[in-house]
């Protein structure tokens, strides 16, 4: 595929499941695309993988975010899609019990982290006439689970975000979607199966669909069938949206 050809990509944790797994969708599909995460080494095994540019950084700080939307535009030019995926998990707590700190850093990355993403590629999108930014939100965006006062939190802001940027720059050209995946084979929900806490962590690993499901659905939404989606959710549990990305 190359109908992504000449197009830039920038996704956020990038360093496995989901990014990982979109990073080389993207690529794959002829886009130059922009790795970011905090493991620096699993982004060079990324880079020797699918040619991408490697950013090591953390999405809690601004001005990592500033910097890895500038590095893309320097190199390419523009910024066409940007992937807000970098999310955390932690802390799985009960609300009493939940470390400070850690809850902090849930918000920091999960909401905050997607808010620094859309402000920083804002502008350079405005000015060429538009672009697509999608997040990975989730189901506890909208239904409240046990030990995850943090996720759910966060993940119910990312929701509003999306809502908010469409709403104010839709007009303008920008592309705001949402997609929640479902549960996912990934590092995630083994930390959630060893939590042993709340119905998810009680769930078969073969209950969980692959890292590739999600990003194929990131590709095709970013192309003109996202169009029909601007500023909703689109949720890989529905079988009608598996069967028209292509996944069943």
């Amino acid at each position: 595929m190359s109908r992504f050809t000449g197009q830039t990509v920038l996704i956020t944790g990038a360093s496995r499941g989901i990014g990982a797994a979109a990073v080389q969708a993207f690529a794959a599909a002829g886009a130059r695309v922009y790795a970011m995460a905090r493991d620096a080494a699993a982004l060079a095994d990324l880079v020797q993988q699918t040619g991408c540019v490697a950013i090591t950084g953390d999405v809690a700080d601004r001005a990592a975010v500033f910097g890895a939307v500038q590095q893309a535009v320097n190199d390419t030019g523009r910024l066409d899609v940007l992937i807000n995926n970098a999310g955390v998990i932690t802390p799985i707590a009960a609300m009493a019990d939940a470390d400070a700190d850690a809850w902090s850093a849930s918000i920091d990355i999960n909401l905050k982290g997607v808010f620094w993403g859309m402000q920083a590629a804002l502008p350079v999108m405005l000015g060429q006439g538009g672009g697509a930014i999608l997040t990975v939100s989730s189901g506890a965006a909208h239904n409240p689970l046990e030990g995850w006062s943090a996720y759910c939190a966060g993940k119910a802001g990312v929701h509003m975000l999306t809502r908010s940027l469409d709403l104010e720059y839709r007009a303008q050209g920008i592309r705001a979607i949402g997609l929640s995946p479902g549960t996912v084979a990934t590092q995630m929900q083994k930390d959630i199966k060893a939590s042993g806490i709340n119905p998810i962590s009680q769930l078969n690993w073969d209950d969980h669909i692959p890292a590739d499901w999600p990003a194929r659905a990131l590709l095709w939404m970013a192309g003109s069938a996202g169009q029909d989606w601007l500023g909703q959710e689109i949720s890989l549990r529905d079988p009608d949206i598996r069967k028209q990305v292509g996944l069943i």
